[in-house]
């Protein structure tokens, strides 16, 4: 006798965000350079530059806001100090760090829903990131220690880190305004990423 799948109940605001951010995550996916012939070691340099220049404004923001909510535990998901460590070992020097442009678009974080929408998008990149971490290795030979740590930032629990982040969002109770403000935050945080990174001249 065939044993019965077992169903799984996905939480409406998982539902929602998915739906809602999924054609702006393609759109961008498909732009960003990490696959592309071009990719060199100086291109992918000044892509971090980007990255960084994008992560240091938003996750200050997200400190000062006042918005996470106090029983999520924010600074172990915190990368603009990987980016940094990143572009120093690939050779950039501290005192042209410190002069790097960042982005001052920037979606709102006003709430604990819109902070979580911004989450949901900077942790899905992290997700996202062990795939492109492969192909980075095999190109270019960069690996956490030598320029590409950000691609790898939570290391072999990048999977369990996903996991209790998506578990977490799903058992907060939200009403129908807060699941909204999440999908609302996350579709403003891929938007103001790819206008960012156009801006900088990075996209494909």
């Amino acid at each position: 006798m065939q044993a019965k799948a077992r169903e799984v109940c996905v939480p409406p605001v998982l539902q929602d965000l998915r739906a809602g951010t999924a054609e702006l995550h393609i759109a961008l996916e498909k732009r960003l350079p990490f696959f592309s012939d071009t990719l060199d070691a100086q291109a992918f340099e000044r892509l971090m530059q980007a990255y960084y220049g994008f992560y240091l404004p938003l996750e200050s923001a997200l400190q000062s806001s006042g918005s996470v909510p106090d029983d999520f535990d924010l600074t172990p998901r915190l990368k603009t100090h990987t980016l940094r460590g990143d572009l120093l070992a690939l050779g950039l020097a501290s005192e042209v760090l410190e002069t790097l442009p960042v982005c001052d678009q920037l979606p709102v974080i006003d709430s604990a829903a819109a902070s979580l929408g911004v989450l949901y998008v900077l942790e899905g990149a992290t997700l996202g990131g062990q795939i492109l971490r492969r192909e980075i290795s095999v190109r270019l030979g960069l690996e956490a220690a030598n320029g590409a740590a950000f691609l790898y930032v939570y290391g072999a629990a990048t999977g369990r880190h996903w996991r209790d982040f998506i578990e977490y969002l799903g058992n907060r109770p939200m009403d129908a305004d807060e699941c909204q403000a999440v999908v609302i935050a996350a579709q403003s945080t891929f938007s103001c990423f790819e206008r960012w990174l156009e801006s900088r001249e990075v996209l494909a």
